[in-house]
């Protein structure tokens, strides 16, 4: 499947999952998406990662280590149901403020009543935007992070402009995100998983299998480590890094705007 990934030059803004688009339609067929899958997303995560998500979004808080103080801010975009947010505050000791940003009201929804339940929306701020164009002003934030969301971008070298822009000198940019296995056996065992096992367990769940051969499918589009990296320095990022996570099924990326 590794064939079928877009370069560090390619778009996937015309690629819904293996399927081409055309300009401009992505969008609104991601969203439907997430309209389907927002009340059950944390279980999406599970059959999709086989549970490892958990481990996986504690490791990317553990590097990001938030400081333990009022003026550290986040921004987590297409964070919607609040997953990593709340990770990350209960990390700076309830003491930093994130900022929770998704493109899908229902997403946001169940983040915001899930916040309310655990006492947390002091620390949190919703909001409804796209990642393209974010309603921040420059040098705005400490951290950006997006845990398997930039891979529904449509234009993701726009998002990572955008991402470089808000934040401040010194700040720093995380994104998790399914990737290229490079273990052998584990690559053939986890495409069976994907492609067989994924969709129907969807369809078991919610009723509907093609929100997630989309999102099987939107993995092996997504460009590969290094060609991810690539494009994280082409959006003005220094000391690009990445750290594979359970032989590559997901890498960790990581850049510094200094």
């Amino acid at each position: 499947m590794a064939d079928s990934r877009t370069s560090a030059d390619g778009s996937m803004a015309t690629s819904y999952g293996f399927r081409e688009v055309a300009e401009g339609e992505k969008q609104g067929l991601v969203n439907e998406v997430f309209h389907k899958v927002a009340k059950r997303y944390d279980i999406m995560n599970d059959v999709m990662s086989m549970g490892l998500h958990r481990a996986w979004k504690d490791a990317m808080v553990a590097a990001l280590n938030p400081r333990k103080d009022p003026s550290f801010k986040v921004l987590d975009v297409a964070g919607g149901t609040g997953d990593i947010a709340f990770r990350i505050v209960e990390a700076s000791n309830r003491l930093a403020h994130a900022t929770v940003l998704d493109i899908n009201g229902s997403m946001l929804g169940v983040g915001s009543e899930r916040a309310a339940k655990r006492k947390l929306s002091d620390n949190l701020t919703f909001v409804e935007a796209n990642a393209e164009d974010l309603p921040f002003e420059a040098n705005s934030f400490d951290a950006y992070t997006i845990a398997f969301g930039i891979r529904n971008v449509p234009r993701i070298d726009v998002a990572l402009k955008e991402a470089y822009r808000v934040l401040k000198r010194g700040g720093r940019l995380l994104v998790l995100e399914f990737s290229e296995v490079d273990t052998p056996l584990l690559d053939r065992i986890y495409d069976e998983w994907s492609f067989r096992a994924i969709p129907q367990f969807g369809k078991m769940i919610t009723g509907d299998a093609e929100p997630y051969q989309y999102l099987v499918e939107s993995i092996r589009k997504f460009p590969n480590q290094e060609n991810f990296a690539a494009m994280i320095r082409t959006a003005g990022f220094s000391r690009v890094s990445y750290t594979n996570y359970t032989g590559g099924i997901a890498a960790l990326h990581s850049g510094w705007k200094l």
